[in-house]
């Protein structure tokens, strides 16, 4: 096992993969908590699909794909908090819908422009190889954004994720706090899609949140397992895909379905 992670910490692409990830990782499960207690968990699956589109735009006009990715997935997330909060679709209809006609218009980009090449592949499932030292760069400053702001306004979030009319009337602006989550949350995913994948990054969001409900119940112990559950699924899940050869993205996600399953066991347990 030491001269595994001996070996795994010699590549320089590793390294930078694990700092960039922790760090995602940690994001996504602090704000995971509040998208799951506010039933729209689904946010990091929509958006990651219109960061498939918005990448998919970008390289077939040899654009930078992050640079195009982040300002086009903060606008969706804004967007769907409006459609969700002032027409007649839920806030699952709205995710469903721009998620669906992203996805649709990326795929038909790629297919008139260079198919389903290495580059599409790896914003798909995520590599670890396909990180420059630029987006390291970029995705440390966007995760430090990240977490400073979410932080700073811990107490506004923990408001609005439980009771937003109550929140309200003590003169909370709930819309300013829900547009500071989504904001947080595209920022979040478009910087996780290069190790996860468009098409996995939704399970860093949502399973360290369950997990940590199955034997948590404060708010605060709640963030705080999950996010330990969270790095941790993570970390596994690198040495996991560098010792067996599977894809980074996919391994993190099976780790966390084995700690939730093993929370759940426990949970079951301790309910006897």
């Amino acid at each position: 096992m030491f001269a595994l992670l001996s070996e795994l910490f010699s590549y320089s692409f590793l390294i930078r993969g694990l700092i960039v990830g922790s760090l995602v990782a940690l994001c996504a499960a602090l704000l995971g908590v509040s998208l799951v207690l506010k039933r729209y968990s689904m946010i990091g699956d929509g958006l990651s699909h219109v960061g498939f589109g918005a990448l998919s735009v970008a390289m077939a006009l040899n654009m930078a794909p992050l640079a195009v990715a982040v300002p086009v997935v903060v606008l969706a997330a804004f967007l769907l908090l409006r459609i969700s909060q002032s027409s007649r679709l839920g806030g699952d209809s709205a995710i469903a819908l721009i998620a669906s006609a992203s996805l649709a218009a990326g795929v038909i980009v790629t297919s008139l422009t260079s198919g389903l090449n290495a580059d599409v592949y790896s914003y798909m499932f995520g590599s670890i190889l396909a990180m420059s030292e630029g987006d390291v760069y970029l995705s440390l400053v966007l995760a430090a954004v990240v977490l400073i702001l979410f932080i700073v306004f811990y107490n506004r979030i923990f408001a609005i994720t439980f009771d937003e009319s109550f929140a309200r009337a003590t003169g909370t602006k709930v819309s300013r706090y829900n547009m500071l989550l989504s904001l947080l949350t595209a920022l979040t995913v478009v910087i996780g899609m290069r190790i996860m994948g468009t098409m996995l990054i939704s399970g860093l969001i949502i399973f360290p949140a369950l997990t940590a409900m199955r034997l948590c119940r404060s708010f605060k112990s709640v963030v705080i397992t999950a996010a330990a559950v969270s790095v941790s699924a993570f970390f596994l899940g690198m040495v996991a895909s560098y010792a067996f050869g599977t894809p980074a993205g996919a391994s993190i996600v099976a780790v966390n379905t084995v700690f939730f399953l093993v929370f759940f066991a426990v949970e079951k347990v301790k309910g006897r």
